[in-house]
């Protein structure tokens, strides 16, 4: 096989960025916008050692799990990788990525373990409280808002995202209409030139409060009180702010915040928490999915109120002030400054004083921590980025030998990693959650209890 030949193959599987997976002569190439069951005609378009890329380009027998899309760019912006798949099959087919990740790598042996079955939403649309929305100018030379092209910094234009907040276009809409009247100009990326980058725009489910922010190339907003008097008609509008990045930099937002209208922050609530998001917070995107995630990690945390829990990986603790309701102490350990900032804020807010948080790597603080304080942990929570925990970090746990782990994690992959770590020094993995998080998309979450062995036998014993 080489370039440019075309291909009959079948789709077998989906890869860990949403291209649907075939084999020729043994094979494996990676066909974007197909899904598993897809008869289709390919178009090699690189070829590596032992696999390659192609483009669709004819679906000869659709899979019986595909659908139409709903949304009608869902193939030029990418941003849904599984939109043309029935939610339910979505849901199946993530549960077994989980599965088989930890089974594979993990060498975990999933009959011995509680797996609970996967959790999805009743309504898997509209479902983000965040969304950024890049600005410029189609061929023609309107003003446009819309999403990235995959790989691409060209703007799909689309107000109307699915999976956004229903007020988005509404909001699109009028920014847009100011700029054409005011005569604001885009920015360009390829000359520098231009004002307004991108429009941020984020909303409490729970509260129903709305945050406009304007990333823009300047220091200054010409006619703002233009734009604020066509924004702050929109119900439930409480923040406009702009935030100041002149770089010519992929980095959407810059550092600097100036308030313009409203308050310079919004507030939601996950559970009975309640949290101030500022631009610049980091809050999950979809809060009636973190919600049971969270309510998973503080059930699996089995928690009496006279533990001492390490949270780590704790963002604006968003799991710590959950934990704390139930614990002892908590302590949070994020390596954003900002975050870190925001959880002691948000503790303050709710009342909570059993939780304390420091500044730093996770895998640097809490061995320090270890080796110097002597510190101690009944329960120790986790839910790191993509790329897992470092094994300095799984070493550190291991020797504090806490009764119960619970590890969050975003990617399957590295979780069967660590946990291959950990029940290989004296961990059980007893119970295992799936969330999905992010409908639409090849996205899950998933949640794992982990219990110490000795601890288990003394329990067996009693």
């Amino acid at each position: 096989m080489k370039k440019d030949d075309m291909l009959e193959i079948t789709i077998e599987d989906i890869s860990s960025d949403g291209s649907g997976v075939g084999k020729a002569d043994g094979f494996a190439l990676f066909v974007k916008d197909t899904i598993p069951g897809d008869q289709v005609k390919v178009k090699i378009m690189k070829m590596k050692k032992r696999y390659g890329y192609a483009r669709l380009m004819e679906i000869l027998v659709p899979s019986p799990d595909r659908i139409q899309a709903p949304c009608p760019v869902a193939r030029q912006c990418g941003g849904c990788q599984i939109q043309q798949m029935y939610y339910e099959r979505q849901l199946t087919f993530k549960e077994n990525k989980v599965c088989n990740n930890l089974r594979r790598l993990g060498g975990l042996d999933l009959s011995a373990m509680e797996v609970e079955p996967i959790c999805g939403m009743e309504e898997p649309f509209h479902y983000r409280n965040k969304a950024q929305f890049p600005i410029g100018r189609d061929k023609n030379g309107k003003i446009i808002a819309g999403f990235y092209a995959g790989r691409t910094h060209s703007i799909i234009a689309n107000t109307d995202c699915l999976l956004g907040a229903e007020e988005n276009e509404a909001i699109l809409n009028e920014v847009i209409s100011w700029m054409e009247v005011c005569k604001v100009e885009p920015y360009d990326e390829k000359t520098g030139k231009g004002l307004v980058r991108h429009v941020l725009i984020r909303k409490g489910f729970t509260t129903k409060e709305l945050m406009v922010c304007l990333v823009i190339n300047g220091r200054k907003i010409p006619q703002v009180e233009k734009l604020v008097d066509r924004l702050q008609k929109i119900e439930g509008m409480t923040a406009i702010m702009a935030n100041v990045n002149t770089e010519q930099t992929n980095v959407i937002l810059g550092k600097e915040i100036q308030p313009i209208w409203g308050q310079d922050y919004i507030e939601d609530y996950i559970g009975n928490v309640k949290y101030r998001i500022s631009p610049l917070s980091f809050y999950q995107v979809n809060p009636v999915q973190t919600e049971k995630l969270y309510g998973k990690a503080l059930e699996y945390a089995d928690l009496t109120g006279k533990e001492t829990v390490w949270d780590l990986y704790c963002g604006i603790g968003t799991i710590s002030l959950f934990l704390a309701q139930k614990a002892k102490q908590v302590y949070g350990v994020e390596i954003v400054p900002p975050a870190i900032a925001d959880a002691k804020d948000n503790a303050r807010r709710n009342g909570i004083q059993n939780a304390e948080f420091y500044v730093g790597k996770a895998e640097e603080i809490l061995p320090h921590k270890y080796e110097t304080e002597n510190v101690k942990a009944d329960v120790i929570v986790v839910d790191p980025p993509r790329k897992g925990c470092d094994e300095a970090l799984l070493e550190t746990i291991v020797k504090m030998q806490p009764e119960r782990v619970v590890y969050v994690s975003c990617d399957s992959a590295t979780l069967a990693r660590d946990l291959k770590y950990l029940t290989a020094n004296g961990y059980k993995a007893e119970r295992l959650a799936t969330v999905d998080m992010f409908p639409m998309t090849v996205h899950v979450e998933s949640a794992v209890k982990l219990v110490r062995e000795n601890q288990r036998i003394e329990t067996r014993v009693k």
